[in-house]
């Protein structure tokens, strides 16, 4: 989603209290989740114990990109609760990749991308808090 989109969305009123959230962040998490399902769909490929916090994580961050894209009928509260569990699911993938990546790149590529997501969705939800 780009920046005209981001402030289409904000001016149309979908969500209450969204006039003071902050779009770049909601950007970069939207951002940060799709890059986090990538690395985590290419991990859980390898057949490592890790795969299943893989694809539990690339589900969940997809879950939490397209619940941003569409805000009718969220409320914040329930935007908070989504974001607390997108970083909790990318925790538990992040540590079971951090076991491999000694030896496995992809493992490597797949908790950087989560560390990733877990600061972006940190970020969104803190700005929500001030708002």
């Amino acid at each position: 989603m780009d920046a005209m989109m981001m402030d289409s969305m904000k001016s149309m009123d979908m969500m209450p209290g969204m006039q003071a959230m902050d779009m770049s962040l909601m950007q970069a998490c939207m951002d940060a989740c799709s890059a986090c399902e990538q690395a985590c769909t290419i991990c859980s490929t390898q057949m490592m114990d890790c795969s299943p916090a893989c694809m539990n994580c690339a589900d969940m961050c997809n879950t939490m990109m397209r619940s941003m894209m569409r805000m009718q009928g969220m409320t914040p509260a329930v935007m908070m609760s989504m974001l607390d569990a997108c970083m909790a699911m990318c925790q538990l993938c992040m540590d079971m990749c951090m076991q491999h990546e000694a030896h496995s790149e992809v493992c490597r590529m797949c908790a950087a991308a989560c560390k990733a997501c877990m600061d972006a969705c940190m970020a969104m939800r803190d700005s929500m808090m001030v708002a």
